[in-house]
This record gives C-alpha cells, sequence and structure tokens, in this order.
C-alpha cells in the first residue's frame, strides 16, 4: 500500500493512525480558530498525525434557508490562517472544478464530498492541482467501484490519494457502515483509507429540512474501523454540538475527544503488533 505524505510530518498509510477533526462548517473565524487551537494541542500532546478540516461552503445541505459557510474567499482566508497559526494541515471540501486550484493555493487536503464521487471533471480538477485528495465513497457505490475514482485521479499524474468510507444507503434515510468497505477499497486500489465515523452515523434528510444522526454511535465504528487497521479516522466535532449550524446530531462533542483518541490509539498499537 503506497504513503501519502501530506505536510508537517503527517502522512496516511505510513504504518501509524491519522486524525482529521474540525468542524461541519466554519461559522466564524473566531470559532475555527478556537477549535483548531484545542485540536492541534491535543494531537501535539499525543504525538499523532492530525489534519483540521472545516468547508467553506455546504453545497449540498437539504434546505435553501441552511446556513453554507463564509464562502470561498472568506473561509480559504480563515483555513491560511489555521494552518500558519497552529502549523497543521489543513483540508476542506470542493464542489465545482474551478474552485480546486484556488483551494489548493491553501489547503494542502481536498476533499470530494460522497455526492460527488463520481463526477470526473470535479476529480480530475483535484487531481490536477497536486495537492492531497480525499474522496468520500458515495453512499450510493460498492467499494470496488472506488477504483474507477482513483484512475480518474491518476490519469493527472498524481498517487496522491485518499480513499474514505462514510456509509452506505440503507432504505430512506438511513446508513450503515460496512466493515468490509475498508479492506476492500485497500486492497483493489492500494490507497490508504479513512473512516468517516460522524458521517457515517447521519440521518439524510432525516430531520425534514435538515439531515438527523446520532453522534452516540459514532466512537463505536470508529473504534470498530481502527480494528481493521484502517489508515486514519476523520471525525467532526463542535465545542456544543446541540447549537452547531450544520450536522449536529452526529458531531461529537470535544470534551469526549481526547479519550476516544487515546482508546483508538491504544487499539492501533495492538493491531499492528499483531
Amino acid at each position: 500500500m503506497r504513503k501519502v505524505n501530506v505536510d508537517k510530518g503527517v502522512a496516511f498509510g505510513g504504518g501509524s493512525l491519522t486524525f482529521i477533526a474540525g468542524p461541519c462548517v466554519i461559522e466564524s473565524r473566531e470559532m475555527a480558530l478556537d477549535l483548531a487551537r484545542r485540536l492541534s494541542a491535543l494531537a501535539c500532546r499525543l504525538k499523532v498525525g492530525y489534519v483540521f478540516k472545516a468547508s467553506f461552503d455546504k453545497a449540498n445541505r437539504t434546505s435553501v434557508d441552511s446556513f453554507r459557510g463564509p464562502g470561498i474567499d472568506k473561509g480559504l482566508e480563515i483555513l491560511a490562517e489555521i494552518r500558519q497559526k497552529f502549523d497543521v494541515p489543513v483540508l476542506t471540501d470542493v464542489h465545482e472544478p474551478w474552485q480546486c486550484k484556488v483551494a489548493a493555493e491553501v489547503c494542502d487536503v481536498l476533499q470530494i464530498p460522497a455526492f460527488l464521487a463520481r463526477q470526473t471533471d470535479l476529480v480530475v480538477a483535484a487531481g490536477e492541482t497536486g495537492a492531497v485528495v480525499n474522496v468520500k465513497k458515495g453512499q450510493f457505490m460498492a467499494p470496488e467501484d472506488m477504483a474507477n475514482v482513483v484512475k480518474k485521479i491518476e490519469s493527472t499524474g498524481n498517487r496522491r490519494i485518499v480513499l474514505c468510507e462514510r456509509g452506505s444507503s440503507f432504505g430512506y434515510r438511513n446508513l450503515v457502515a460496512d466493515m468490509r468497505s475498508l479492506l476492500i477499497m485497500r486492497e483493489t486500489t492500494g490507497c490508504p483509507v479513512v473512516m468517516d465515523a460522524t458521517h457515517s452515523v447521519q440521518r439524510p434528510g432525516g430531520l425534514g429540512t435538515g439531515s438527523g444522526g446520532d453522534g452516540r454511535f459514532a466512537p463505536a465504528l470508529a473504534r470498530a474501523a481502527v480494528a481493521t487497521g484502517v489508515d486514519g479516522v476523520f471525525m467532526e466535532t463542535h465545542m456544543n454540538p446541540a447549537v452547531a449550524k450544520s450536522d449536529a446530531a452526529n458531531a461529537i462533542p470535544f470534551k469526549q475527544v481526547e479519550r476516544l483518541w487515546k482508546t483508538l490509539l491504544a487499539i492501533d498499537k495492538v493491531v499492528r503488533a499483531k
């Protein structure tokens, strides 16, 4: 399996567990910087690889009235400040091909949302930037299907690719996480694989005008994924999920993150020892 170097000593697939964490969306500069400070300090204290995650725009919100974020200009300005101030790699979502080049000037990792995993122009544009590309497997896709996505990105000469599991559609407004998917994606593509623990407990459109979910199950899915030997864990967190402006139902409260990371690192140590 290939090793994908990010920056600042962080890598996926290098024989250790790497964390991606942050708020679903940038709600304000102050909120994003505060959470980035706390998470980067925790990662430093635990001596783990860490990438800060936040979206400048949530283009796939359920309702037209839902909060989307500060937009690309202000959002990237905030992410650049976080990257410089806390010396941490940053990740953000891109939704349209033209956004890729602009976002890659600031961000170390461009993330392809699950709904857009099959959009050729988007994944190729992301690949052309040379940045690390983290592709979330569509809820409607089999894990084997991700091999075709990888080939699209590799057609640009970019092999810095990470794949992410975030659950599969199970009837209406429900997702299930199949742990076999983590192994299948790795075996069929050779790419490092990350588990998105929080979106896997989402209930798409479950609130009628927004998505619901059950964040209390996210830590269990993270533990199960690490037990398979996964290369990274993605989780959205918030100081107070109840008032989060996006994905409030499935975000993990920040106060629980340290204990969870320590548990995951302990499981990872046992798995890699074997």
